[in-house]
């Protein structure tokens, strides 16, 4: 077993904002003294289940408190999800019913699985707990906090500045949320910066409750692959976790070179030991280029077999570095006489574009080859074999459905 200042050198990794360092080393110590697993808390309210490199973060860094011997309960926020956490939007989020719930419940457990322990985690759903106070319950749970502290969370803040309205019941959004960290007498809870005012009013919770407070570890925002914004779908800058090795392997090699260390601390497993030793590389003068493509490795090992992995490196040095089509390229089975413009969302929900629109725009700048060659006809037939390549480095190849072609890509 590591010692406290392994495992805090490990648990600190990458993290934005500690509350608080101390309390965090005491909590180790008494973990390793009693043989007592410290207690993980993930809050999910299930209403966005597509999962990206930049929502794995918080995974990551659940994964690595498992691996330290440590045990992660996911909270499903079904009761919750009901409200609508307000999220920062200029008006409250539409609540979900009991089926949206359950469907995108579904969906989380079939992601988180690629990251998290399976064996180490626990999944509750908060209205095992919420769902069973009664109305004086909830008027004790009220008075925990004031009207002042609730419009210090920034987006009530501005929805009351703005005259926005705010439904008292959206206050409770906040309260139930720290209720669970009571509820799982929880030692340490993890989230984005944007979960600032909740994770911290769980703290607040418990000490009014007489428990021992949670440790509040934030963890930073993650820049897609334009450097600049957060990592979103619907900006076309993520990196899935389900995408194939090829195409994984080759967005990871377009990380910006000064985000490169960032992705090892925020994507990877890697130790904090390692990282440094990269970022002495870097400095000292070594290719980027070799740093990412070992970051590039890394990453996919995460998501794909090591079989995948050596695909996806001789795919890559194929494409990209002898400008040839790859032997080995991601197969895309279609119905016989297709036309590419029908095949456009197949190449959106297999993560071969971002969009129709920017798939649109890169055939009307050149930036879409079949078979090497640049094609502008969206009504262009495929046939059996052809080879798309969009972009720069991804290629696909198109397969007719049938007994001996599996509607796969991966």
């Amino acid at each position: 077993m590591q010692t406290i200042a392994e495992q805090f050198q490990i648990i600190t990794k990458g993290v934005s904002m500690l509350v608080n360092a101390e309390e965090l080393k005491n909590k180790l110590a008494e973990s390793h003294k009693n043989r007592r697993p410290l207690v993980i808390k993930l809050g999910l309210d299930p209403s966005a289940p597509d999962i990206h490199l930049g929502h794995a973060v918080v995974l990551r860094k659940i994964k690595q408190l498992q691996d330290l011997g440590h045990e992660a309960v996911i909270v499903i926020g079904d009761f919750t999800g009901k409200i609508g956490d307000p999220s920062g939007k200029a008006k409250g989020r539409t609540a979900l019913s009991d089926e949206q719930v359950k469907e995108n419940a579904r969906t989380y457990f079939e992601q988180i699985f690629k990251v998290l322990d399976k064996e180490k985690t626990t999944v509750r759903y908060n209205s095992e707990w919420l769902s069973k106070l009664n109305f004086e319950d909830v008027l004790k749970l009220a008075a925990t906090t004031t009207v002042a502290r609730m419009l210090e969370r920034d987006d009530f803040q501005k929805r009351f500045s703005g005259n926005v309205p705010i439904g008292i019941h959206e206050f409770f959004y906040p309260l139930m949320q720290a209720y669970d960290s009571v509820a799982l007498q929880a030692d340490i809870e993890l989230g984005g910066t944007d979960q600032t005012f909740n994770i911290l009013m769980g703290r607040t919770l418990q000490k009014a409750m007489g428990q021992p407070q949670q440790i509040a570890m934030f963890m930073p925002l993650l820049e897609g692959l334009d450097g600049v914004e957060k990592m979103s779908k619907s900006l076309g800058n993520y990196i899935g976790v389900y995408e194939p090795a090829p195409v994984m392997f080759k967005k990871v090699m377009e990380v910006p070179d000064p985000l490169i260390l960032k992705y090892f601390e925020l994507a990877t497993d890697e130790h904090p030991d390692r990282i440094e030793a990269f970022r002495v590389e870097l400095a000292q003068g070594k290719n980027p280029r070799d740093v990412k493509y070992a970051l590039a490795e890394l990453i996919t090992r995460l998501y794909h077999t090591e079989q995948d992995v050596m695909t996806a490196k001789a795919y890559y040095e194929a494409a990209f570095s002898k400008k040839a089509i790859p032997a080995q390229i991601p197969v895309l089975p279609i119905k016989a006489r297709s036309r590419l413009i029908e095949l456009v969302p197949l190449l959106v929900q297999s993560g071969f574009t971002a969009s129709n629109g920017e798939f649109r725009r890169l055939v009307q700048q050149g930036g879409v080859q079949l078979n090497q060659q640049k094609i502008s006809d969206l009504d262009r037939v495929l046939a059996d074999g052809d080879v798309l390549k969009i972009g720069k480095k991804c290629f696909v190849k198109i397969v007719n459905e049938g007994p001996g072609n599996p509607a796969s890509h991966k």
